[in-house]
């Protein structure tokens, strides 16, 4: 069973309040409606007891001599309906012929009518000239021997049709909830919003600072567990940095003592092999510090054109005497991190140079992605090993000779360059032969 604690400030606290705020105002906007709409919100006319008191004024008429009906219509005079009777219609003084109303649109009068009255018809105050003394509501009813009864309220005591008023009524209950959901959702949505952000830029700046903690109970839980999850990733990259320079600097000592007692060695054969090693381990130990340097360092994030970047690579190749082949737009505005991208895309250049030849590189923009696709028409890898080349230190390559196998940190730092910015670097197998690297970026308006 949900247990609803709605003392402490949780989200289930927010939805009962956002609830009872909203029946509230509610019924306080129905309350303003009642007193500021004045006679618009009063009962509707059948409501009011005006058709009654017209049936019961008519039936008493009618069946009254025509000598006294005069008298009797005077009499059922009200200050709110006033009657009159006479047997022509002209001494009205009407101000030409009114709305014909059929007696079965008004069930209630039809109801309550004796007989069904010759006709009936209807005016509004707008029938009559601007000014007139005489422009109200007024009802005509012609009885069965032809005279005329004459209806008026001075003043309008009715108000809309049921059907409107429900209208309205539903219409604001339906005002009131979405203020208050917007309202509510907004001071929802806005901590979760920048928790996310928070958390999307951990990501790519591991020296982020923490987040601070706000919203409801449960989501300033969440905020104080990624602090402090935070706080640990942080320290641990800041000891395994610290470590690998101890280890890089320690290492430095032995291997200068090697190289200088090489010098002694009469054998030159022997001597080159321990130098070769000896630059070897020193080139491996450069490329490991140089990759986790990469991983801490941040990059500001700044716009720039990334179609003029990848062109810029090519002509780079092309001074080399190394043709690759581009296709996409000439311009293309990104929001990332330059260096990083270029470095990542050189590596995959690179490797499609040394290890296949014929690289290629399209560029293409969707909707919510950019696309960078590095091919070459090489041997490709083994489906396997596709995820694995990503592993630090993994080559393919079984060779020591880190000239044609290299220290096997490449890919990774490609990698991590281009998750720096939101993005994912993939391998595929191409199904007529070769590599696809395909970098995928997210668009800066997403």
């Amino acid at each position: 069973m949900i247990r609803l604690d709605l003392r402490r400030d949780g989200i289930s606290r927010r939805i009962a309040l956002t609830i009872i705020a909203a029946m509230l105002i509610s019924v306080l906007l129905n309350f303003l409606f009642v007193q500021v709409a004045g006679v618009w919100a009063r009962p509707p006319l059948s409501k009011t007891g005006l058709l009654e008191q017209i049936a019961v004024t008519a039936r008493m008429l009618e069946a009254a001599p025509r000598d006294q009906r005069e008298r009797l219509a005077n009499a059922a005079s009200n200050p709110q309906l006033q009657v009159q009777w006479n047997p022509e219609r002209a001494p009205f003084a009407l101000p030409g012929p009114g709305e014909t109303i059929e007696i079965e649109t008004v069930p209630e009068l039809h109801e309550l009518l004796a007989t069904r009255p010759r006709r009936l018809e209807g005016f509004q105050p707008g029938d009559w000239p601007k000014g007139s003394p005489d422009a109200h509501y007024k009802l005509m009813m012609q009885m069965a021997d032809g005279s005329w009864l004459a209806f008026t309220p001075p003043y309008r005591s009715w108000g809309l049709s049921t059907g409107m008023r429900l209208t309205i009524i539903g219409l604001l209950a339906l005002v009131a909830a979405v203020l208050v959901a917007w309202v509510g959702t907004r001071q929802l949505a806005g901590p979760l919003q920048r928790f996310a952000r928070a958390a999307r830029r951990f990501g790519s700046d591991l020296r982020a600072p923490p987040i601070r903690p706000e919203g409801p109970h449960e989501l300033r839980q969440a905020i104080t567990a990624f602090n402090t999850m935070q706080a640990q990733i942080q320290h641990f990259i800041a000891e395994r940095t610290q470590m690998l320079a101890a280890i890089s600097h320690d290492l430095r000592a032995p291997l200068t003592r090697m190289r200088l007692r090489g010098e002694f060695i009469e054998d030159p054969e022997q001597q080159r092999k321990l130098f070769r090693d000896v630059d070897e381990m020193q080139h491996m130990i450069n490329a490991a510090l140089s990759f986790f340097r990469d991983e801490t360092r941040l990059e500001t994030t700044t716009p720039f054109d990334l179609a003029e970047l990848l062109w810029t690579l090519v002509d780079d190749y092309r001074d080399q005497q190394i043709e690759v082949a581009f296709t996409g737009p000439a311009n293309l505005v990104y929001q990332g991190r330059p260096l990083g991208l270029k470095r990542a895309v050189t590596n995959l250049i690179d490797n499609a140079v040394k290890y296949a030849g014929a690289p290629q590189m399209r560029l293409i923009s969707t909707t919510h992605t950019l696309l960078i696709e590095v091919s070459d028409q090489g041997p490709g890898i083994p489906d396997a090993a596709l995820e694995e080349v990503f592993v630090p230190f993994f080559r393919l390559e079984s060779s020591r000779n880190r000239n044609t196998g290299g220290v096997g940190l490449g890919l990774p730092s490609a990698r991590t360059a281009i998750r720096e910015q939101g993005g994912e670097l993939t391998l595929h197998n191409r199904p007529g032969g070769g590599l696809l690297a395909r970098i995928e970026l997210p668009r800066v308006n997403d």
